[in-house]
């Protein structure tokens, strides 16, 4: 049976509460500036870069399903929005796994 630690609760809360004024912050903030065509084009280009930082480890250090499932997501990050491509991402992933 698992303890109930308060301690771990209100640090587990906290570490909520700062991602998610990152986040708001992050919008508020890029919302302000009028961006170059090029400037938007880096903007629009960075969640699928974290997609593929996230997933670049995975893909390199284990087995051939994660490594074509990594190239599937890679894929599925130039066409389709960001939660899309984590869907398809898990998707190949659980598929390919489950060939093997």
């Amino acid at each position: 049976m698992m303890a109930f630690d308060s301690l771990n609760l209100l640090a587990i809360l906290g570490m909520a509460v700062v991602t998610y004024a990152t986040r708001v912050a992050g919008l508020a903030l890029a919302g302000r500036f009028d961006l170059s065509p090029r400037a938007q084009a880096a903007f629009d280009a960075i969640p699928p870069a974290v997609l593929i930082a996230v997933i670049a480890p995975s893909a390199l250090a284990t087995g051939w399903p994660e490594t074509a499932a990594a190239a599937v997501t890679a894929l599925a990050a130039t066409r389709l929005p960001f939660l899309a491509v984590v869907v398809v991402g898990v998707m190949a992933v659980v598929g390919l796994r489950a060939l093997t």
